[in-house]
């Protein structure tokens, strides 16, 4: 997706994968800045462990909690702190900060408006999950607006904490743990529970029926359908998967390394492509 994206611009870049092991991001880090490199991308379990390494916070990766995006910078000659990308000429001295973005919490609104028309303001949501992703989507949903919130987790004093603080910034959203009563607009999963074949659904069936639920949002997207999606798919509603999410949330990244807007069609193509082995989602 990143590849087939900087070649579109005609970039002389190239994106790289890397295992890291949490105890060594620190030193990843630390070699990506002496390297030179541009940018960074991070996933679970490095989100929010990079909060606390990166030299400056946008105000996304403030306001979520979790940094997903690294953009290292350098001063040009009028002494303001700018992207590596803009340089011809990469600094070979001099300091070069590390600024921590998320582009995960705005990748989850527009991929719930794409590709499944629920408009988050004024929304009945069910969100599995309070982890990371569960929380940075939780607390993404109730700055949209949404009307009320069920936050179900496997610890319940996760989502209890979780449940406070969206009260707390967010008072006009009714909160509540547990499962509701009646029909909800969105039901998304932000669990790991699908991600390998034979996980149970990351859902109670007997606390809460699909049929219930409009719409169903499964955070997982490799394999296409979980067990989860195809039984609500079973059950009438509207499904997607995290297709669309990682894929905003990578354009954005390509926008905020090259500065110019990311061929979004491009680099979804090439998504479709190296995860199901064809353009055409599943």
């Amino acid at each position: 997706m990143q590849n087939a994206g900087i070649q579109s611009l005609g970039l002389d870049w190239r994106y790289l994968a890397f295992d890291v092991r949490p105890e060594e991001l620190a030193s990843a880090l630390a070699g990506a800045r002496a390297m030179r490199y541009l940018g960074l991308n991070l996933t679970v379990p490095h989100k929010l462990l990079m909060h606390d390494l990166v030299d400056e916070l946008d105000d996304s990766a403030r306001i979520w909690g979790a940094v997903n995006t690294v953009r290292f910078e350098a001063r040009n000659e009028s002494g303001e702190w700018r992207p590596l990308g803009e340089f011809a000429e990469l600094p070979e001295t001099g300091e070069i900060l590390a600024r921590g973005f998320n582009t995960d919490a705005d990748a989850i609104v527009r991929s719930l408006r794409d590709d499944l028309a629920v408009e988050p303001r004024d929304a009945r949501i069910l969100l599995l999950g309070a982890g990371g992703a569960g929380r940075t989507a939780a607390l993404r949903l109730a700055a949209e607006g949404a009307r009320e919130l069920w936050l179900v987790n496997r610890t319940t004093a996760r989502a209890e904490a979780m449940a406070q603080e969206i009260r707390t910034k967010h008072p006009a959203v009714s909160v509540q743990v547990g499962h509701p009563t009646g029909q909800v607009d969105l039901l998304l999963n932000a669990t790991s529970l699908g991600l390998r074949a034979g996980d149970p659904s990351p859902l109670d069936e007997a606390r809460f029926a699909l049929s219930h639920a409009a719409a169903v949002y499964d955070m997982i997207y490799r394999p296409a359908e979980t067990f989860l999606l195809r039984r609500a798919r079973e059950a009438g509603c509207r499904t997607a998967n995290g297709l669309g999410m990682l894929l905003y949330q990578g354009a954005r990244a390509l926008e905020l390394w090259a500065g110019c807007a990311a061929p979004v069609g491009i680099m979804r193509r090439a998504l479709e492509t190296n995860v199901y082995g064809s353009t055409q989602s599943t």
